[in-house]
C-alpha cells in the first residue's frame, strides 16, 4: 500500500472543498497566512523551523489510489470531489521567513496564494509541521542562550513520537544544539550524533570496573564514563585510575547537578585529570541550564524538556484567509472578526527595523506592497508556480539563526514570563 502526506489532515479540509466546487468558488484567487497571536508561555520570541520539511511535503501532497479509495469507501466527499484530488497538483506561490529567523506576534511567517481549492488543503499540513518545529526550535534557542558557550546534546528520542523525535533533532541543531543522539536525524538531516552508555551498561556487568575497562577497551579513552549508578566518589576514582589522567568526559544523570559538579570537579583535578569535562544530564530545562552557569560544568544532554518544547508543545500558529479574489476579479482583503480571534485583511510583507547600532526595534507588517525604507526584509520566494525554489542545509539555517538572535535587543535574552522583546507594527 502507498503512503501520501495528503491524508495528514483534517476531514473539513475536504467538505469545505466539495462545497466550494459545487459554488464555483473554489477557483478563486485566495491568500492565506500563517502567523501567531501571541507567544506562548509568555516567550519573547519565536523562532521559525520546519518550512524545509513543509517545502518536502508539499512535493509530494498527492491523492493517489489508496487515498482515493479510502475517501471515497468511508464517503468523504461526492464523485467530483474525488475526480478535483485525483489530479491535485499546488500550482501556487509560497513566500516566508526562512529557518532561524526569529518572529514576533502577527509576523505572516507563511503566506500561501493560489486557488481556495488549491490552498484550503494544505492547512494542516503546514500547521502541524510548524507548530511543531516553531515550538521545539524556540525552546532550543533559549537553551542554548542559557547554555552560553557549553554544548548541548539533544537526546529526547525516547520521550516523543518516532518521527517527532527526528524533527526535534533537526530544529534543535538549527538553534545551536551541537549533537542529536537520534541516528536517523544524522542519516536524513546531517545533524551530528553523540552517544555513549546508559546505566544499563554498567548493570549488566559484574562490576562497575568491568563496566568501564568495557567500554574504554571498545571506544578509547576519550568516550564519557557515566558515574552516577551506584556511588559518584567511588566511579569516579575507578575511571582515572583505568583511563589514566585522558579520560574525555564522565556524566551525571542524577542528584543536585550543582554540588555534585563541583565535587567531582575538585575530585578530577585531585586526581590530575585536570582536561576531563563534566556532562550533566537528567530533566534538564532552560532555567536549571542556566542555575547551572556557575557550576564547573562543560555541556548538557537534554531530553523531554526538549521534545514536549519546555512547557510549550505548540507555537499557537494558526492559518487564516486574508484575501480573496472579488466580483471584480481583483483580490479583496477579508478578515475574521469574532471577540478574541480577530485578525487584520490582506496580503502582508515583512521588515525588520533595526537601529544605528544594529539591533532590532520593531517588526513592521505593511499591506499594499509598502516597503518601509532601510528596514531589513523578511519574507522570501520559497514556492513560485507550484516549484519549490529554497533547498537550504541545516547549517545555514543555523548560521542565520545566530544572526537573527544576535540583533534582537537584551530583553530577548530574558527567561521570565513577559512581552516579545520586539513591538509588531501595522501600517
Amino acid at each position: 500500500m502507498s503512503m501520501s502526506g495528503a491524508l495528514l489532515t483534517d476531514h473539513y479540509e475536504l467538505t469545505m472543498l466539495q462545497a466550494a466546487l459545487r459554488s464555483g468558488a473554489a477557483s478563486r484567487r485566495a491568500v492565506f497566512e500563517v502567523f501567531a497571536r501571541q507567544l506562548p508561555g509568555g516567550r519573547r520570541y519565536g523562532v521559525v523551523a520546519g518550512t524545509g520539511r513543509v517545502l518536502d511535503a508539499l512535493e509530494h501532497f498527492r491523492f493517489g489510489e489508496d487515498e482515493l479509495a479510502f475517501l471515497a469507501g468511508n464517503r468523504v466527499v461526492d464523485d467530483a470531489t474525488l475526480d478535483f484530488l485525483a489530479g491535485y497538483r499546488f500550482r501556487g506561490d509560497v513566500h516566508g521567513y526562512r529557518e532561524g529567523e526569529c518572529y514576533f506576534p502577527g509576523s505572516p511567517i507563511i503566506t500561501v496564494e493560489g486557488t481556495f481549492a488549491e490552498a484550503v488543503l494544505l492547512e494542516t499540513l503546514i500547521l502541524s509541521v510548524l507548530n511543531h518545529d516553531c515550538a521545539i526550535a524556540t525552546a532550543a534557542s533559549r537553551m542554548v542562550c542559557a547554555a552560553g558557550s557549553r554544548p548541548l546534546i539533544e537526546m529526547g528520542s525516547r520521550r516523543t513520537h518516532e518521527m517527532s523525535a527526528v524533527a526535534a533533532a533537526r530544529a534543535a541543531y538549527l538553534c545551536g544544539f551541537a549533537a542529536t543522539s537520534n541516528l536517523m536525524a544524522g542519516r536524513v538531516y546531517g545533524v551530528p550524533t553523540a552517544g555513549t552508555a546508559a546505566h544499563a551498561f554498567t548493570l549488566l556487568h559484574d562490576s562497575e570496573e568491568q563496566a568501564f575497562a568495557a567500554q574504554l577497551a571498545s571506544l578509547g579513552t576519550g568516550t564519557t564514563l557515566l558515574v552516577d549508578t551506584y556511588d559518584v566518589a567511588r566511579a569516579v576514582r575507578t575511571a582515572v585510575e583505568l583511563a589514566g589522567p585522558g579520560l574525555g568526559a564522565v556524566r551525571i544523570d542524577s542528584g543536585d547537578l550543582t554540588e555534585a559538579a563541583r565535587e567531582v570537579r575538585a575530585q578530577l583535578d585531585g586526581l590530575g585529570a585536570h582536561g576531563t569535562r563534566i556532562l550533566v544530564t537528567g530533566d534538564l530545562d532552560e532555567y536549571a541550564i542556566a542555575a547551572l552557569a556557575a557550576a564547573p560544568v562543560d555541556g548538557y544532554g537534554v531530553g523531554t524538556s526538549l521534545v514536549t518544547g519546555s512547557g510549550s508543545p505548540t507555537a499557537a500558529l494558526v492559518y487564516k484567509l486574508v484575501a480573496r479574489e472579488g466580483s471584480a476579479g481583483v483580490l479583496e482583503p477579508v478578515a475574521k472578526r469574532s471577540v478574541g480571534k480577530p485578525s487584520r485583511g490582506g496580503r502582508k510583507e515583512a521588515f525588520r527595523r533595526l537601529d544605528e547600532s544594529g539591533t532590532a526595534v520593531a517588526e513592521l507588517v505593511t499591506t499594499g506592497g509598502r516597503r518601509p525604507p532601510g528596514a531589513r526584509p523578511l519574507q522570501t520566494p520559497l514556492v513560485r508556480g507550484g516549484e519549490v525554489l529554497v533547498r537550504e542545509k541545516p547549517e545555514e539555517a543555523r548560521a542565520r539563526h545566530r544572526e537573527a538572535f544576535a540583533e534582537l535587543p537584551v530583553t530577548a535574552h530574558q527567561l521570565s514570563r513577559g512581552d516579545a522583546a520586539l513591538p509588531t507594527v501595522f501600517d
